[in-house]
């Protein structure tokens, strides 16, 4: 099984989604089926079929989950060595050499990713062009329609 990165807080919100399904949204869809099955006739019971359908979801996101938490390396990104050079896991501000602006990401796994919250999957173009250097250096970027440059302005590891 391939190990695949996950920061220490990607794995509480796993773990607590996967201790909602098992302990709350699962015991209350088999009191729905239960409910439902009291009906009488389920050919053509809407409720039932619902119900089921959504237990089936249920069962394959806990799957999931399990399968996600069980292949992760999880990395506390507090417990990161200061080098100063980004790693997965850090928080990297970038500015834009052509256009201005400065943006602020955090590398994460692919899981975790969430561009609006400012978290980049280490897969992405920009992450693994960001791998390895410092805070000065400046990377390209391959994007669609032209390469776009980026200085490192910072590196934290929170």
């Amino acid at each position: 099984m391939k190990r695949a990165p996950m920061t220490l807080r990607g794995a509480e919100l796993l773990r607590a989604e996967l201790k909602r399904l098992k302990s709350e949204d699962r015991p209350r869809v088999i009191k729905a089926i239960a409910e439902a099955r009291s009906h009488g006739d389920l050919s053509e019971n809407a409720e039932y079929h619902a119900a089921r359908e959504q237990q089936g979801f249920i069962e394959g996101r806990i799957m999931e989950i399990e399968s996600r938490l069980a292949a992760a390396e999880i990395i506390d990104v507090a417990t990161l060595p200061a080098t100063g050079k980004v790693v997965f896991g850090a928080t990297v501000g970038i500015e834009d050499q052509d256009e201005g602006g400065t943006v602020t990401y955090q590398i994460v796994g692919e899981d975790e990713a969430d561009i609006r919250a400012g978290r980049i999957s280490i897969t992405s173009p920009i992450a693994r062009a960001l791998i390895g250097k410092k805070q000065g250096d400046v990377v390209d970027v391959a994007a669609p329609g032209k390469t776009r440059s980026y200085e490192i302005v910072s590196v934290r590891y929170l």
